[in-house]
C-alpha cells in the first residue's frame, strides 16, 4: 500500500522504515531536505517529496497522507493540503492532538469530501523494532481500508502471553492496534494513556526518591527553629543501590513494566542521572485528561498530582513558594535557610 508521510522526526522516520520493510511504499516529506535524503537512502521503497505539491503528485488516488508533526502544526498543515488533495483522499493525524480538534477537523474535511483519521501512537524511539501501539478514531470503513498500514506498524502479539479467554474475543487489539470509535476516539484513548503515564512515572520517581534518602539518619542535621528534627535517625541508616533495586524489581515483581526497564537502563548507565536537570515537560495530554475528568466528575487524584508535579519541576511553583516564605517572615521573622540539594 502507498502512504505519504509528513514529518520525519524521531517517530515519523522510524515508521517509514518499518513500513518499507513490510513492503509498503512511502512518499516522504519534511521541512529539512537533508532529512528527506537521508531517509530515502536508508528506507528502500520510499520516494522523496520536497514540497507538498510533489508529495500529492507522486501519490495515486485515493491518497492516504499521515501527519507526524507537533499538534500546533496540524491545522496549518491541513490548510496547506486541502487545496492539493482530492475527494476521497485521507488525512491521518498520528501525533498527540487534542481529541476535540479531531472532531472539528473531521467535520470540516467531510464537507470537502476528504476523510480524516486520528491515531494515538505509542512506541517512541523504540517503535522501529518493537512496533507502535495504535489507538484509532474515524470512519470505520476508512479505518478498515487502512488496515494494512496499521498492521505493519503494530508490534503484533510477540511473546506476550495471551490473556485467558481473549482468543474468543477476536479483533486486532492483541496485535497492538485498535479501532476505538468515531472521530476523536483514538486521541481520547491516547490522551488517557498519557495521563496514566504521568502517574506511573511520578510513582516510580517518588518511590526511588524515598529510597535514595533512606540514609538521612547517617547525616548530620542542624538544630534550629527552621529545621524539623529527625526523631529516630536509627530508622534511616540504609545506603540503597537504586540500580540494583530497579533490576531486581524487573524480575517477577508486580510493578515490573517497560517504564521500569527504561529506568533501570538509565541508572545503570549513570547512577546519579547527572545529565538531567529534572525539568519535566508536559505536551498537553495530562492537562486534557484532567479536564475530561472534571467534565465527567471522575476523581483523578494521582493523575492531577502528577501533572502539578511537572509544573513544579519547571519552577512554576517558585512564586507561590516565595509568597509562603514572605508570610512566614512577616508573621514570625522566619529567615529562609540556604537550599541544599
Amino acid at each position: 500500500m502507498q502512504l505519504g508521510m509528513i514529518g520525519l522526526g524521531r517517530m515519523g522516520a522510524n515508521m517509514v522504515k518499518r513500513l518499507t520493510r513490510a513492503g509498503h511504499q512511502c512518499v516522504v516529506n519534511d521541512r529539512d531536505k537533508a532529512t528527506i535524503d537521508a531517509l530515502v537512502n536508508e528506507a528502500k521503497g520510499s520516494l522523496p517529496a520536497y514540497t507538498l505539491q510533489d508529495l500529492v503528485r507522486q501519490m495515486t488516488p485515493p491518497r492516504a497522507i499521515w501527519l507526524m508533526i507537533p499538534a500546533a502544526l496540524v491545522d496549518p498543515m491541513i490548510e496547506n493540503l486541502v487545496p492539493l488533495v482530492e475527494k476521497d483522499d485521507i488525512l491521518i493525524d498520528g501525533g498527540n492532538s487534542y481529541y476535540i480538534d479531531d472532531i472539528r477537523r473531521a467535520k470540516e474535511l467531510k464537507s470537502k469530501g476528504i476523510h480524516y483519521v486520528d491515531v494515538g501512537t505509542s512506541g517512541g524511539v523504540w517503535g522501529l523494532e518493537r512496533g507502535y501501539c495504535q489507538m484509532i478514531g474515524g470512519e470505520e470503513p476508512i479505518v478498515k481500508h487502512l488496515d494494512p498500514i496499521f498492521a505493519a506498524l503494530a508490534p503484533g502479539r510477540g511473546n506476550i502471553p495471551r490473556t485467558p479467554g481473549y482468543d474468543k474475543v477476536g479483533g486486532t487489539a492483541e496485535e497492538g492496534y485498535l479501532y476505538c470509535g468515531p472521530s476523536g476516539a483514538g486521541h481520547f484513548v491516547k490522551m488517557i494513556h498519557n495521563g496514566i503515564e504521568y502517574g506511573l512515572m511520578a510513582a516510580y520517581a517518588e518511590g526511588l526518591g524515598i529510597l535514595r534518602s533512606a540514609n538521612v539518619g547517617m547525616k548530620s542535621h542542624e538544630k534550629d527553629a527552621e529545621t524539623t528534627p529527625l526523631r529516630d535517625p536509627e530508622h534511616y541508616q540504609y545506603e540503597f543501590n537504586l540500580r540494583d533495586i530497579c533490576e531486581v524489581w524487573r524480575r517477577g515483581s508486580v510493578i515490573a513494566s517497560w517504564l521500569l526497564d527504561l529506568t533501570a537502563q538509565s541508572l545503570t548507565a549513570d547512577p546519579e542521572l547527572s545529565q538531567f536537570g529534572g525539568r519535566v515537560s508536559d505536551s498537553g495530554e495530562g492537562r486534557w485528561t484532567i479536564k475530561a475528568a472534571i467534565d465527567e466528575a471522575v476523581p483523578a487524584h494521582v493523575l492531577s498530582a502528577a501533572l502539578y508535579a511537572r509544573f513544579s519541576s519547571r519552577g512554576e511553583a517558585d512564586f507561590a513558594n516565595k509568597v509562603q516564605s514572605a508570610m512566614r517572615f512577616a508573621f514570625g521573622g522566619h529567615l529562609e535557610k540556604p537550599h541544599n540539594k
